[in-house]
């Protein structure tokens, strides 16, 4: 099976098993959150490692910096 570049990446295995640990901890939240924070939680979680595999398949630098920092706004926005 191949293996793409950005899953050798440490910082995307870590995103992925983040993203998982945000699907255990909401599934104890509320139903009532069920269309609110949870699902805000989960995308914002998803699009970490998303936009680190989009950017790894970038050639230029500065998409690459921006699939980054697009990565970053959304742990923020998690943390947040």
């Amino acid at each position: 099976m191949f293996i793409y570049s950005f899953e050798k990446l440490e910082v995307w295995v870590e995103s992925k098993n983040f993203s998982k640990s945000i699907y255990l901890i909401t599934s104890k939240f509320p139903d009532n959150e069920k269309y609110g924070l949870i699902s805000q939680l989960r995308r914002a979680s998803i699009s970490i490692c998303s936009n680190i595999a989009e950017g790894s398949a970038r050639n230029s630098f500065k998409d690459k910096a921006h699939f980054t920092t697009m990565a970053f706004s959304s742990a923020v926005e998690v943390l947040n």
